[in-house]
């Protein structure tokens, strides 16, 4: 279903494309370019993040588009979590004068690499998902990346402050060597340091792809952690809890984890083991025990336009609900500009006043000192159940 709606999309994107080029500038689509994880063999969240533009396109064309009239469109691109490749799509899209911004993905690794690039082309990353501090704090002036999503900065100050709630007064840190994984360990750092309560008893690296990390695991728990701080996409998570599981009960540990585990289907690919390992996850919304009007037309909308059905077939549901606003807000700054101009829609982007979004009204959603749309009041840790975390 999924692969066979893809292609539908991409065909009435290309009707689009040659009906626009007979037509005027005025009548043309403006374009909205995504790179994504799409190829990464267990991960749903770029799928989460096209569902989410796509339901906020929807809605957006139904009343009229932007600039006027104008129909906006989706151009994918699949980085298949490689960041050479992410940066290659990015000059792609670029070339395109339709398209006015590109989202980015989940792995912040692809997109700190894309961040060079962006400013040399001079077009506006929107960044749904991915939490690397440094992803915004990059130094560009005028900035070009604005986020819709959590930051490192706020989600190891919460899952220390979980583990000093919980009596976890010393924990281990399990990170991948990647830049996602040492701006975590800073932010873990930088929180213990100004906090009394809980202490970082030791680290230990791995790399993506690896099959095993028990012995690792069992060297954190000697050096006397009494939970696990866990920094890791659904793969190497899914690996790590069965691995827990299999262990005697006095010998599990709980962990509480980075959101990267929630950008896949973990709660198939754990398996029972999941509900044998004491597992918290960092998250910024979710739809469970969701009633407002916004969360259900969303939903609606999904049911409607991907064919899903009941939220268990929501899959990365914080990405989708990040991607939804996001659109929305990217919108606004369109028409506030008034033009495709990438650098007007940068600055209109700093501009826009208010949108009442899914995940919290935003008034403003950026400032031109403040490029992070969330708060640090957002964030929360959940536990996995059938329809998504709560």
């Amino acid at each position: 279903m999924e692969v066979a709606m893809r292609i539908a999309g991409l065909i009435l994107g290309l009707g689009l494309c040659l009906a626009a080029s007979t037509g005027s500038a005025e009548t043309k689509p403006v374009k909205i370019g995504f790179d994504g994880e799409f190829g990464h063999v267990t991960s749903t969240s770029a799928q989460a993040i096209r569902q989410g533009i796509l339901i906020a396109v929807d809605e957006i064309n139904a009343k009229g588009g932007v600039l006027g009239g104008r129909k906006l469109e989706l151009v994918e691109r699949d980085n298949r979590s490689v960041p050479a490749r992410g940066v290659a799509n990015i000059r792609e899209l670029a070339a395109d004068p339709d398209v006015v911004a590109v989202f980015s993905g989940k792995f912040s690794p692809v997109v700190i690499e894309q961040i060079g690039v962006v400013h040399e082309l001079g077009i506006p990353l929107l960044d749904p998902w991915a939490a690397a501090d440094e992803i915004v704090d990059n130094g560009q002036t005028p900035n070009f990346v604005f986020r819709l999503s959590l930051r490192d900065g706020w989600a190891l100050p919460a899952i220390l402050a979980e583990a000093r709630k919980r009596g976890l007064d010393k924990v281990a840190m399990m990170l991948p060597n990647t830049a996602w994984g040492r701006s975590s360990l800073k932010a873990a750092e930088t929180w213990t340091r100004s906090n009394s309560g809980v202490s970082i008893v030791e680290s230990a690296w791995y790399n993506w792809g690896e099959r095993s990390l028990i012995d690792r695991y069992q060297a954190l728990r000697l050096a006397g952690a009494k939970a696990i701080v866990l920094v890791a996409n659904e793969g190497e998570g899914s690996i790590l809890v069965k691995e827990i599981a299999a262990l005697p009960k006095a010998e599990r540990l709980p962990v509480l984890s980075h959101w990267g585990v929630s950008g896949g289907d973990f709660v198939a690919m754990t398996g029972g083991a999941l509900a044998e390992v004491d597992f918290s996850v960092v998250q910024t919304y979710t739809f469970v025990g969701k009633t407002d009007a916004r969360a259900k037309a969303v939903i609606q909308s999904a049911e409607r336009l991907f064919g899903i059905k009941g939220l268990n077939g929501l899959k990365s549901q914080v990405g989708l609900a990040h991607a939804y606003d996001l659109t929305h807000i990217l919108a606004l700054a369109i028409d506030k500009a008034g033009s495709t101009d990438r650098k007007a829609i940068r600055d209109a982007l700093e501009k826009v006043e208010r949108w009442d979004g899914l995940v919290k009204t935003y008034a403003p959603p950026f400032a031109p000192d403040r490029h992070e749309a969330l708060i640090p009041d957002l964030v929360f840790l959940g536990r996995f159940g059938p329809d998504g975390i709560r």
